[in-house]
């Protein structure tokens, strides 16, 4: 029997993975949401001048949510690099043809990210990702340890003393952010983007690497197998990210007042830091409540991981929403919207999503995006396979 290297089919998918992507889409839109609503002074991403909800609204995403939700999007994102390469070398695939697969995959990400970032969401990682892809490919053939050991290193350099690791602006509005029309809309992301897809890469390098080694052992599709690894993880993980942000999540709820800078240089790479652990946490807690579902998935949780299997997709809805309701030359509610109401919202939208999701895994649709990025990444060898098989024909 051939064994073929195009995507996974849906029906292959292990849940965890796709759970996992689908409970981080709720994350990422509590984590982006907030960075859009005005206030007299900010603080982390957040304003300060809020009522006592807002308050604690805001302290459990800072604990909870903020640099917790995208150190899992990297890990899961190394994982599905990996997975991509075991199915190319199953199908007899070597290196070189993979490596180009892979650069087509990250060229694709790149443009996405570019289009999403000037239309819709300067906060954009898709193109972040791309770099990350196309420079991290080199690292696919890296051993085990030394995976660990590049990771290790940036998880440290990042934990170092930084004066950039929090913002305290005040109220006004980011221009890349909230243009005020559409020139100049474009005028300023075109200037800014390029700097967030070159740099974004940097913190996503350690999630990233740790994927790519459990992908290779296919941890999250065979949890059974690793159950002291995920539950040791899961605690620590979690443990660490909760205690790790409280610093700042105690000024952003109002609990404590606004230390100095030289402890924010401290206390804001630690919040940072610990996140990273807390995304490795997350997702190993989500794959082992999923092996817990395997046997009996109910309605709510083939949704969810509908919405994982559609993940761009969903992401990108997301950023139309924030584009419309945010946008000052569209509705332009970031100076009614409050902490607690935005969160709200995000929810929401998440929840849209995941009906969205739903009903495209009801029809047996794998998602525009989806298909996008498959259709560039996997095409050019589908059709050389079609043109070889044609000759041997003849």
């Amino acid at each position: 029997m051939t064994v073929q290297g195009g995507p996974t089919g849906l029906s292959e998918r292990a849940l965890g993975p796709d759970l996992a992507r689908g409970f981080m889409l709720l994350f990422i839109a509590l984590a982006n949401s907030h960075y859009f609503v005005h206030g007299a002074s900010i603080f982390g991403g957040f304003p300060m001048d809020g009522s006592a909800v807002d308050r604690v609204v805001g302290f459990l995403i800072s604990t909870l949510v903020d640099g917790r939700a995208f150190p899992m999007f990297g890990l899961l994102f190394g994982y599905g690099v990996a997975q991509i390469v075991r199915r190319q070398r199953e199908a007899g695939k070597e290196w070189r043809p993979i490596r180009k697969l892979l650069r087509r995959r990250s060229l694709v990400l790149v443009v996405l990210g570019f289009l999403h970032a000037m239309l819709l969401y300067i906060g954009d990682i898709l193109a972040a990702y791309g770099v990350l892809l196309f420079l991290g490919v080199w690292a696919l053939r890296w051993k085990d340890r030394w995976l660990f050991i590049v990771a290790a290193f940036v998880l440290v350099i990042s934990s170092l003393p930084s004066d950039d690791s929090l913002s305290t602006a005040t109220d006004a509005a980011d221009p890349s952010m909230l243009p005020q029309n559409l020139l100049d809309q474009f005028a300023d992301r075109i200037v800014v983007q390029p700097f967030i897809a070159l740099l974004g890469p940097i913190g996503f390098i350690t999630p990233f690497l740790i994927g790519l080694w459990a992908g290779r052992r296919r941890i999250l599709e065979r949890p059974a197998e690793h159950l002291t690894l995920l539950r040791s993880t899961a605690i620590v993980g979690i443990t660490i990210a909760i205690a790790g942000a409280l610093p700042v999540s105690l000024v952003v709820g109002g609990v404590i007042p606004r230390p100095g800078d030289p402890t924010l240089s401290i206390i804001g790479p630690l919040h940072d830091t610990s996140g990273v652990l807390g995304g490795f946490g997350y997702a190993a807690l989500i794959v082992l409540i999923a092996m817990r579902l395997s046997d009996r998935q109910g309605r709510i949780t083939l949704a969810i991981a509908a919405a994982g299997q559609r993940s761009l997709t969903c992401y990108l809805a997301q950023s139309v929403v924030w584009a419309v309701v945010f946008t000052p030359y569209l509705l332009d509610l970031s100076r009614t919207l409050s902490t607690t109401t935005t969160a709200l919202l995000a929810v929401a939208t998440w929840l849209a999503t995941v009906l969205l999701a739903e009903r495209m895994r009801r029809a047996g649709y794998r998602g525009p995006f989806e298909i996008l990025i498959r259709r560039f990444t996997y095409q050019p060898s589908t059709a050389a396979t079609r043109s070889r098989s044609s000759g041997s024909r003849a």
